[in-house]
This record gives C-alpha cells, sequence and structure tokens, in this order.
C-alpha cells in the first residue's frame, strides 16, 4: 500500500501552492452546476424556510466506497488538478475526509484538511455572495465535518439563512410586481376597450343623427316639392275654373262712354294685331273700380292701352257693384 507523509516544510509548501492556485480554484468552482436558490413557500413565513428534503451526506457515497489506497490517488490527483472542494463527489477536501473516516489517525490526513479547510470556508462565503445557497450548504457541510468547531460556522449558515430569506423576499417582490404590472396591463386593456367601445358607440350615434338628418331633409324637400306641387295644380284648377266661368250678364250694365284704346306706336308701325281679355268691376257710380289683363295676345304688347282705357269706361249707376270681361281688339286700320 502506498502512503504519503506530508512534513511540516512540505505543508508550508503545500499552503503556498494552494494560496497561488485559489484563483483557479475559484473560476473552477464557479463553473460547477450553480445551485438553485431556496423557494419559501408563498403560505409559510420567509424566515423559517423548511427544507424539502434532508441534506445530503457531506462525503458522497461513490467516494466513502472507495478503498484507502484509491482515496489517497484521488486526492494527489485532484489537489494536481486544483479541484480542492469542487466539484461534488471529485474534490480533494471529499476524499480526504473519506480517508480520516477510514484512517483517523493518520497525521497526514489531518494535516491537508487542515490546510484546504480555509479555502473551502472561502468558497462558502463566496457561494453565498453569489447566492448558490445549496453549493455553500454543500461546502458547510463539508467544514462542520472536517471540524465542528471551526469560528466561520455559526457566521456562514447565518449568512445562507439571511440570504435566503432576502432572495425569498425579493422573489415575493418581484411576484408581486410582477402581478400588480399585469393587473394594470389587464385594466389598461380593458379601459381601452372602454374607450374604443365608447367611441364605436359614439361613432354609431352621430352615424344614425346624420342618417336621420338627412332623412328629415329628404321628407322636408319631398314634402315641400308636394305642397308646390298642390298649389300649382290648385291654381291651375283656379284659372280652369275661372276662364271657364261665363261672364256675368252684360245686360245689367249700360255704357255711357267707352272711350277706344290708344294704339301702341311700336305695334302700329310693326302693323301688329292683337286682342287683350280684360276683367273689371263698375262701381255702383258707374266707374271701374278694378281691373286686371287676364288673356293678352300677343303678351305684353297692348296690356297698358287696353287696361288705361278701361279704367276710363262709364257706365251707368248700378245697384251693386258688377264684375264683367270685355275684349279689347287691336288692329291697324280699324
Amino acid at each position: 500500500m502506498l502512503s504519503i507523509t506530508i512534513s511540516p516544510k512540505s505543508r508550508l509548501c503545500a499552503c503556498l501552492l494552494m494560496a497561488a492556485v485559489l484563483g483557479a480554484c475559484s473560476k473552477q468552482e464557479e463553473a460547477a452546476p450553480a445551485a438553485t436558490p431556496a423557494a419559501t413557500p408563498a403560505d409559510k413565513p420567509a424566515a423559517a424556510p423548511v427544507p424539502a428534503t434532508p441534506p445530503a451526506p457531506a462525503v458522497a457515497a461513490t467516494v466513502q466506497a472507495m478503498g484507502a489506497d484509491q482515496l489517497r490517488d484521488a486526492a494527489s490527483r485532484a489537489l494536481r488538478e486544483n479541484r480542492m472542494y469542487a466539484p461534488a463527489g471529485d474534490n480533494a477536501m471529499e476524499y480526504y475526509l473519506a480517508l480520516r473516516d477510514k484512517l483517523p489517525d493518520d497525521a497526514s490526513v489531518a494535516s491537508a484538511l487542515t490546510d484546504l479547510l480555509p479555502y473551502t470556508i472561502i468558497a462558502a462565503e463566496q457561494a453565498v455572495t453569489r447566492e448558490q445557497f445549496d453549493e455553500a450548504q454543500r461546502l458547510v457541510a463539508l467544514v462542520e465535518k472536517a471540524d465542528k468547531s471551526a469560528p466561520a460556522l455559526p457566521r456562514i449558515r447565518q449568512s445562507i439563512a439571511t440570504g435566503q430569506q432576502t432572495v425569498a423576499k425579493r422573489s415575493e417582490a418581484e411576484d408581486a410586481r410582477a402581478k400588480a404590472e399585469a393587473e394594470a396591463r389587464v385594466q389598461q386593456q380593458q379601459q381601452q376597450q372602454v374607450a374604443q367601445q365608447a367611441a364605436e358607440a359614439d361613432a354609431a350615434r352621430r352615424l344614425a343623427e346624420q342618417q336621420e338628418a338627412a332623412r328629415q331633409a329628404t321628407a322636408q324637400r319631398e314634402a315641400a316639392e308636394a305642397e308646390a306641387a298642390r298649389q300649382a295644380a290648385a291654381r291651375q284648377q283656379a284659372q280652369a275654373a275661372q276662364a271657364a266661368t261665363p261672364a256675368p250678364a252684360q245686360r245689367s250694365l249700360r255704357p255711357i262712354s267707352m272711350p277706344a284704346p290708344r294704339y301702341p306706336p311700336d305695334a302700329l308701325r310693326a302693323g301688329t294685331a292683337g286682342e287683350v281679355l280684360i276683367e273689371f268691376t263698375v262701381g255702383t257710380d258707374g266707374s271701374v273700380t278694378d281691373a286686371r289683363v287676364l288673356r293678352a295676345n300677343p303678351a305684353r304688347t297692348f296690356d297698358r292701352e287696353a287696361l288705361n282705357a278701361v279704367r276710363r269706361w262709364r257706365f251707368e249707376p248700378v245697384d251693386a257693384p258688377v264684375t264683367t270681361r270685355r275684349t279689347v281688339a287691336f288692329a291697324p286700320g280699324g
């Protein structure tokens, strides 16, 4: 069996060597699988986290099953490769702890553990700083197995508990913030939907108002057109009835003076002939009180002279005003 004895001088050299490679070991430890922060159940106080499963043993079962010579060789190889405390199940700390269980009186093993202990403590504190609490607890278990009375153990355990509480509170705060943001987004979407529905309802209302206004305008226009047509028809009927009404009997009117109309000079020069149908009223004194043109041919050529002549006519007095019609004819040379 191969036996390794570490002298005090060798121990000093080993310490210097391990101090030189501490940075490399820290990087190797960071390359190990990151531990998942312990989650605190929402229905339990964050100050008292309860592990879901019992903690794993400090030394892996596969390492415990190795023989002493295998452990010495594995420990030496781990030191050469700077695997002082990581990865789990393949590091010098576990190999020497398992070797101490088999050889409790071996001074070289105790010396090696004494040299490795400070680096394991530092690595545990660094894991706590990185919030890798599972890794920190694994390293604490190694420190505790190596030296239960190590002064750093209570401080690291408290740091782990405090860090877990901080992470749990931060997670709760993040969950609460995410929930609040989600609720705010839902509320904003609801407000947008309400605003959109209101805008659509307002647009529909304006469209209905425009359609109603157009309908009313159409109805008013149609009503106005119908009223105009009715009035035109009434006027036509009145004119037709008036034209069809026979002139009052002229036997009751006896003319006294009926001067002829003056012939318009332009019409006379042009040799224009025509006639004007005039309706007029004879007052009780026999004078013409009202006269108007009903029909003229040609239009507006003889109207004025015909009216002037009829207004100068005189009749014998009558008992009541009489309205009659007369045609005033115009013929050149007549």
